[in-house]
């Protein structure tokens, strides 16, 4: 097994289980305005877990979906929180080794890149996330980009702060060679490698079907490559605007056979790897265990 870079795992939903609430639009955003120390504490905990990056949790705090619930005017103290919160953790954890990664979301929706805006709306928008984080992170990480102008339109924002940047593509549980968009997962690497990016990953797919694609997609690029999967048993239900109750966590997934599939994918390469929705830090925990 190769040495690799151990990612955090999911926030939104670890974060709307911990506050006791049910989930709304805004997702974590939401608990980032009730209670920002649960954010704080779920970072410190994927610290002690063993992770090397953690991520913020700005997921849902694009300018697209704070004007769809009607909260546009937060945008600026939900980044400026995500961002406080974070360094807060890795303070407090004494844990100036650990790296922060900002986040870059699908603007609208995920798994849904027929709704993302045209692309100079889209470009400004990710520009300003980027401006809002930038101050404060180490890289950045362009995720669950379902199509490859997404993909193409964030990672050039985030190149433009000058820190290094991964990108991480969902790709279709019903279709594993193709992002969420339909085009090939292969437009994707193509067109990314000649970027200037620093890493290539799956993301927010069944670990089945990153499995299931893993051997290609980590030939098909000169990148480090990675993987970090969900445990739903399907997003099909959730639309723009809807709310992750219409999800269900899968219930063979924990954290021991997560991790089998963690291993399987550093035994063949991955150099980055994590976990997305329903990865918590017992997850993390125990890829960090298994890798020591």
């Amino acid at each position: 097994m190769r040495a690799f870079t151990l990612l955090d795992g999911g926030m939104g939903q670890e974060l709307v289980r911990r506050s006791g609430k049910s989930p709304t639009p805004m997702w974590s955003s939401q608990v980032m305005l009730d209670t920002p120390e649960l954010v704080e504490q779920l970072h410190r905990d994927f610290i002690v877990a063993g992770a090397d990056v953690i991520t913020l949790n700005a997921y849902a705090a694009t300018p697209e979906r704070l004007e769809r619930d009607g909260h546009a005017s937060l945008f600026n103290s939900l980044q400026a929180a995500a961002c406080t919160v974070a360094v807060a953790a890795r303070e407090r954890e004494n844990a100036s080794h650990v790296q922060l990664a900002g986040c870059l979301p699908p603007l609208v929706a995920s798994y849904h890149p027929e709704l993302a805006p045209e692309r100079e709306q889209s470009l400004a928008n990710y520009r300003r996330i980027v401006e809002a984080q930038s101050d404060s992170v180490d890289l950045f990480l362009c995720e669950t980009m379902g199509s490859v102008s997404e993909a193409i339109i964030a990672s050039t924002a985030a190149l433009e702060s000058g820190k290094p940047v991964w990108v991480a593509l969902s790709l279709d549980d019903k279709e594993p060679t193709q992002l969420r968009s339909g085009e090939h997962w292969t437009d994707a690497t193509e067109a990314l490698t000649q970027t200037g990016i620093a890493g290539l990953l799956l993301n927010c797919s069944c670990p089945e079907t990153i499995s299931d694609q893993w051997n290609a997609f980590s030939a098909a690029t000169d990148l480090p490559t990675g993987a970090y999967a969900n445990g739903f048993t399907a997003v099909d239900g959730l639309g723009a605007g809807g709310t992750v109750n219409v999800l269900e966590t899968r219930q063979d997934l924990g954290p021991s056979a997560y991790a089998a599939f963690a291993r399987l994918w550093a035994e063949q390469g991955a150099s980055l790897i994590g976990g997305c929705c329903e990865v918590g830090p017992d997850h993390i925990r125990e890829i960090h265990a298994m890798r020591s």
